[in-house]
């Protein structure tokens, strides 16, 4: 059901920010309309998951898909959730589908963004440095990592990325992918151990400065226009019920 109804699907791991380990395995997301007894009946239907590995096991090239109902992404994105939002920025180099419904996604992402999106990315990047500090939990840090570089350098780059990208949205309206210059070089540095922990601390401390004043003085809404999205979603819903014959 979630693969026949996708409008839009792409690539949104390590490969679509340009920073690859020849490790990575690949991440994608996607959207799909699900029909009307998953809606209006009985049927739930949230999100759909597939693996070519079991959780947790690791290996390069591995498929992780996850492909959302279009109403739960559309909730989670006027939230603010920093990985839901990417979808509406990925090159078309990196989409493995779209349609003209996935396009109006990606063409029109003002619809989703407000200033309610700095604290998702800002508590984003906390939640990383403390990953990177072993601060949240046993075994969150990747002891290899550590074995290697002194500190997880994964968490730090993250916690770099995330912060690079909800600076860049809140003051511009978008994401650049993959990260651009210098700025990717320099995320590929900390990915490979060849700046500090402590330059990695320093540098995410600034764009958590930088993040939590954009949320007071970003040129966007305040809050989700929720009345304009629920518009959206039912004539959404309706045009592809009604064009694949699901609607009575």
């Amino acid at each position: 059901m979630a693969e026949q109804n996708t409008v839009l699907r792409g690539q949104v791991g390590s490969g679509l920010h340009g920073v690859i380990t020849g490790s990575d395995d690949r991440d994608e997301m996607g959207v799909c309309i699900e029909p009307p007894e998953c809606v209006i009946g009985n049927s739930k239907f949230a999100q759909y998951r597939f693996r070519t590995q079991a959780e947790g096991v690791r290996s390069p090239g591995d498929l992780d898909l996850v492909i959302y109902s279009l109403r739960k992404w559309a909730r989670l994105a006027a939230q603010g959730n920093p990985r839901i939002l990417l979808l509406m920025f990925i090159p078309v180099s990196e989409l493995v589908f779209m349609n003209d419904l996935g396009w109006d996604i990606q063409a029109h992402p003002e619809r989703f963004l407000s200033k309610k999106a700095a604290s998702r990315f800002s508590g984003y990047l906390v939640a990383q440095q403390e990953k990177m500090l072993g601060l949240r939990g046993q075994g969150t840090t990747r002891s290899e990592l550590v074995e290697v570089h002194g500190f997880d350098t994964k968490s730090a780059y993250h916690m770099i990325r995330v912060g690079l990208q909800g600076v860049e949205l809140l003051t511009t309206g978008r994401i650049s992918l993959p990260t651009p210059e210098p700025d990717l070089t320099w995320l590929r540095e900390l990915s490979d151990g060849k700046h500090s922990m402590d330059e990695a601390l320093d540098r995410g401390r600034n764009l958590l400065d930088q993040i939590d004043r954009l949320g007071e003085t970003a040129d966007l809404p305040d809050s989700p226009d929720w009345r304009h999205i629920d518009d959206w979603l039912t004539r959404t819903y309706r045009e592809w019920w009604d064009r694949t014959g699901q609607w009575p």
